[in-house]
């Protein structure tokens, strides 16, 4: 009986343990695309250089708006921590920098989702250009539909609101969870990673999907169908957007791996003929 229990407990652990190592092989190879996205940057600067530009001009305003939370986060700490202005000094020192770090996690994550979502629409036929020829170098897109610009650029715009509105749900309670010591300044900052990365991979993956006649609900059933995947190139992406500059030199690299990532995620090749 004891032998029977020894080998199930094996079984069971050998079978967590191969689970969490597929998960994280795929995480990984999730953003592994955004590495290729970067390669194919490089091989093809010219028409990548087109996508700076409108990630250069959202890029600047949000740097700004960005700063301007930085100067000011002092303030907003005193202003959300009225109770402790009778507390000691170090105490009172204390609570306010958790409240600022609290301030800047929730003003990054919808500083970054927000900039993609402006930036995609700003310069949607830029991005629509790299998407498709990235799709072009591994066979095309199966069963493409015309996507006139109008449309295309009034349904991109509604699916980016819901997507920020979405990151500002998201982010109140990740913002409120900030206050909790430690916790609020390891564990929320890799949730805030996670959710900030999957709303960027629904959201870049937009292009692609819409050239094949799929809108937001076909897009987010597929990348749950392999969430990991998703989940490590939308993250790759969110840490590398908040690099300064990051977000506008790496936006058209970002925009060229959600297209790889979309053709694996639909189970379309990936390697050149």
């Amino acid at each position: 009986m004891r032998r029977a229990v020894t080998r199930l407990g094996d079984v069971n652990a050998s079978g967590i343990s191969g689970t969490a190592t597929s998960t994280a092989r795929r995480f990984a190879g999730g953003a592994a695309l955004l590495l290729r996205g970067i390669a194919l940057y490089v091989r093809n600067p010219g028409l990548m250089l087109l996508g700076v530009v409108p990630a250069l001009i959202s890029g600047v305003l949000f740097l700004a708006a960005y700063a301007t939370l930085v100067v000011f986060v002092g303030d907003l700490a005193a202003v959300v921590t009225p109770f402790a202005d009778d507390w000691p000094a170090a105490a009172r020192s204390a609570v306010r920098v958790i409240a600022a770090l609290a301030f800047l996690g929730l003003g990054g994550l919808l500083t970054v989702l927000t900039f993609t979502a402006v930036t995609l629409v700003i310069g949607d036929p830029f991005y629509e250009k790299i998407s498709e020829r990235v799709e072009q170098r591994y066979g095309g897109t199966p069963d493409a539909v015309e996507v006139p610009f109008w449309p295309s650029l009034r349904r991109s715009t509604v699916d980016s609101l819901r997507l920020v509105a979405l990151a500002a749900l998201f982010g109140l309670p990740l913002f409120a969870a900030g206050f909790i010591p430690v916790l609020g300044q390891t564990v929320v900052p890799v949730i805030g990673a996670a959710v900030g990365g999957w709303l960027l991979a629904v959201e870049l993956v937009g292009a692609p999907f819409y050239r094949r006649g799929k809108g937001l609900r076909d897009r987010r059933a597929v990348l749950k169908a392999d969430r990991p995947t998703a989940l490590g190139f939308g993250v790759a992406v969110f840490v590398c957007f908040l690099i300064p500059l990051g977000a506008v030199l790496l936006m058209p690299a970002a925009v060229a791996g959600a297209a790889l990532l979309t053709r694996r995620s639909l189970g379309q090749p990936i390697t050149e003929a």
